[in-house]
């Protein structure tokens, strides 16, 4: 078996982690649920449960990790040994590693469709339709069955390029690069919207707070579900990453700003989508066509609007990448943990399940 890997510095993990939560889930459902339970009577149970989570949870994974140096098996095995019962806690681990790998499948699909909105952002592809109709027509044979395989092996291929490098040369070092970036081109985002007619309309939307929906069950229930979503609590991502934490690094000081940077880049995707949608007079609860409908429509009719796409496409397309290389990371490890395989071998091995079964 290769000796394990680690991170080289702390912020290195930070990031990693931080790229592993600001993914799909800020960026595309999180300006949804904002619109659908109340904005600021969601926001308000929203913020008390990433405090909650980060706090316990997300600690609680990365020490998981770290104390045991593995993954998701063996951490929950070492958990459950002290009592007699390793082989249930390997199996109980398994759940977490196996789900990873599901939702990895599904991401490369997403995933897919985002790295052809951003290159055709750069050609004027993507903002090539003439209205709304023409872009839900796109979306529906972009996303129909075998609709857009060439893309979605392209972007698996260069996530699992990254992983090939490992984690301080590349995990590490990729998030370094995409996570900045990211960041940086959504403040630049937020700061171009916030110049649009009809922003401050958008805004208010947001941190409207009506008391009727705060005291709905409903909205708590929803909020809880957007943070432990997108603080990537699962048994899984936090507790890989954990296990290549050197132990000189303060846990909870990382888990802090995990939680504030994912919530940062939630907000950021809310202040950029929905006062944009707003300007035009458009619904920004639009489910699963906001990314792929929406936003393009109301991209294509604002000043500069190629230069928004350029920008906002390779945003999203870096939080993509950097969530994906997470999900596929547990099962990796498992492989390389539990049969002793090379990484170049694990890697290549997830990578064609990943490819056929999302294909």
């Amino acid at each position: 078996m290769e000796k394990r890997e680690s991170f080289n510095s702390k912020w290195g993990f930070i990031l990693a982690c931080i790229g592993s939560a600001v993914g799909m889930g800020n960026l595309w459902m999180f300006p949804t649920r904002v619109s659908l339970y109340g904005g600021g009577s969601f926001l308000i149970p929203y913020f008390i449960f990433v405090a909650l989570i980060g706090s316990t949870g997300v600690i609680g994974e990365m020490c998981l990790g770290r104390g045991t140096r593995s993954g998701p098996i063996d951490a929950f095995g070492a958990a459950c040994e002290t009592r007699g019962r390793r082989k249930l806690g390997d199996a109980l681990g398994f759940i977490p590693a196996a789900g990873s790998l599901a939702m990895a499948i599904g991401y490369t699909v997403v995933m897919g469709w985002i790295l052809k909105y951003a290159i055709g952002a750069f050609t004027g592809a993507t903002l090539a339709p003439a209205d709304t109709d023409g872009f839900a027509s796109a979306f529906v044979s972009m996303a129909s069955a075998f609709g857009n395989n060439g893309w979605q092996l392209a972007a698996l291929f260069f996530c699992i390029l990254i992983l090939m490098f490992g984690v301080g040369s590349g995990i590490e070092n990729a998030n370094k690069l995409m996570m900045p970036v990211f960041f940086i081109l959504f403040v630049f985002l937020g700061i171009y919207v916030a110049f649009q007619p009809g922003a401050m309309q958008g805004y208010r939307y947001i941190f409207r707070i009506d008391p009727e929906i705060l005291a709905d069950p409903k909205t708590w229930i929803f909020a809880l579900g957007q943070a432990f979503f997108s603080l990537s609590l699962a048994g899984s991502g936090t507790v890989v990453y954990g296990s290549y934490l050197k132990s000189d690094v303060d846990v909870v000081s990382s888990a802090k700003y995990v939680a504030f940077f994912d919530t940062a880049a939630a907000l950021l995707a809310g202040l950029v989508i929905i006062p944009a949608v707003f300007s035009f007079g458009m619904a920004p609860n639009s489910g699963p066509g906001l990314l792929f409908i929406t936003i393009p429509a109301v991209i294509r009719d604002i000043p500069l609007g190629r230069v928004f796409a350029i920008i906002f496409f390779l945003a999203v397309l870096f939080a993509g990448i950097t969530s994906l290389m997470n999900l596929l990371e547990s099962p990796v490890e498992a492989l390389q943990k539990r049969l002793g395989w090379s990484r170049r071998s694990a890697i290549t091995f997830i990578g064609v399940i990943t490819a056929a079964v999302g294909i």
